[in-house]
């Protein structure tokens, strides 16, 4: 029996797909990673056709006794690692994650302080998604264009004179540190908490590369557990407030989701001992990727707007893009190229210059992971120049980016399957 044509597209489509971005691109959208072998084969198992509701031995289902001990595992791995008392494994994105959390910590008609949505706020702490939804008004907090940051003393004063629900830092565009340790002060002293989402930045932490926002003053840390943590796509809250943690448990479920997406937990577990092993040495090699990267990039004539500040401090940089055609154009020709990656704003855009901004946004977790290092970033940059600098036929530089990534296809710093485990878990089907 031939399969139906419907069903042969599809087939062809994930076929092509697999290969295009697994053998032929190179990847530098920074919110994007891959998982290793043995993650990806812990991924795909019958836990994705169950369902799990409420804690772990405290379920309103049956038949889940094996899956009660992974999540249990996977809190007390991630206690570990990034030395927290208390781990909500149960957000299936860092958007989730945070509307629990925005949920215990303020209602409509409350006033959140953000950072700037120019200079780097995630869609979800904004009017235009979660907070928007919840009822919550957010304020933006000033930003200094000359730090790439957070004003401080503005900030602080805003605070004083806002008395907002709770405040929120972090962000999508996130080169350098937020002031946790002077805006948790702030907050504290009017009576309120400090979110850190740290989505972007989760794997650096692990490394040791940045610092813990727990051990500076956040009350509660947000993520995804995706990024720089290149785990299954997914969410986690992270708290030394056993009181808040147990009101964000209680929010979790039965408000914000039903069922977890099992089939994330023994794949995060197995992330999270990756990181265990090879975190401080991923991270360090990430963020040194970065800037080399940005420094090859202002090299071969880009506008890096960070230079004056080193270019980064994470695995992250943005360039300004607006003298070549703007962010939309620029992002376009690259992907023609198999160079991927994301239109941004820059902090001068207007909100509505969204799908045309000045920017495009580049990271280094993904080709890290697969093992680049510093002069690879350098010859990207060279083959970007080519595109967006010298002109030439994006589908000329395709076929030196194809050659560039036949020496990355297997991910580093991870596990394989072992030849033991073979047999008992389902390896990846990459249709190829």
């Amino acid at each position: 029996m031939s399969l139906p044509g419907e069903l042969t597209r599809v087939i062809e489509l994930t076929r092509a797909h697999n290969r295009w971005r697994r053998f032929e691109c190179v990847n530098l959208i920074p919110s994007e990673n891959t998982m290793s072998p043995l993650a990806e084969a812990a991924y795909l198992t019958d836990m994705m056709h169950r369902y799990a509701e409420g804690k772990p031995r405290k379920r309103y289902y049956q038949g889940l006794t094996y899956v009660d001990e992974v999540e249990l595992i996977v809190m007390d791995l991630m206690s570990r690692l990034f030395k927290v008392k208390f781990v909500e494994p149960r957000p299936i994105s860092g958007t989730v994650a945070n509307a629990a959390v925005f949920r215990v910590l303020g209602r409509p008609g409350d006033k959140a302080l953000i950072a700037p949505v120019q200079a780097g706020a995630h869609v979800s702490h904004t009017k235009f998604g979660t907070l928007g939804a919840l009822g919550i008004e957010h304020v933006e907090m000033p930003f200094d264009q000359e730090t790439w940051n957070v004003d401080v003393d503005k900030a602080v004063k805003m605070i004083e004179s806002v008395k907002p629900a709770f405040v929120t830092l972090g962000g999508s565009v996130y080169m350098f540190p937020h002031p946790t340790k002077e805006i948790g002060e702030a907050a504290h002293a009017v009576g309120v908490k400090l979110i850190h989402d740290v989505a972007h930045v989760l794997g650096l932490i692990a490394g040791g590369v940045w610092r813990n926002p727990i051990k500076e003053g956040a009350d509660v840390i947000t993520s995804s557990t995706h990024k720089t943590f290149p785990g299954p796509q997914g969410g986690v809250i992270m708290t030394d407030d056993e009181e808040l943690y147990k009101e964000v448990s209680r929010v979790i479920f039965p408000w914000f989701l039903s069922n977890h997406h099992l089939h994330r937990l023994p794949a995060t577990a197995v992330t999270t001992v990756e990181l265990m092993v090879y975190g401080e040495e991923y991270a360090r090699q990430v963020a040194r990727n970065a800037v080399a990267f940005a420094e090859a990039c202002a090299s071969e004539g880009f506008k890096v707007p960070t230079e004056h500040l080193g270019f980064t401090k994470s695995h992250m940089f943005v360039i300004d893009v607006r003298d070549l055609g703007g962010g939309a154009k620029a992002a376009t020709l690259l992907e023609q190229a198999n160079i991927i990656v994301n239109k941004n704003l820059l902090p001068w855009d207007p909100p509505e210059a969204v799908k045309d901004p000045s920017g495009i946004r580049l990271g280094t977790p993904e080709m890290t992971r697969f093992g680049m290092k510093e002069d690879d970033f350098r010859e990207v940059a060279r083959l970007m120049r080519e595109v967006l600098i010298d002109g030439r036929p994006p589908e000329d530089v395709r076929r030196k980016v194809v050659e560039l990534r036949k020496d990355f296809i297997e991910v580093k710093y991870g596990f394989s399957v072992p030849k033991e485990l073979e047999e008992s878990l389902v390896k990846i089907p990459m249709l190829l």
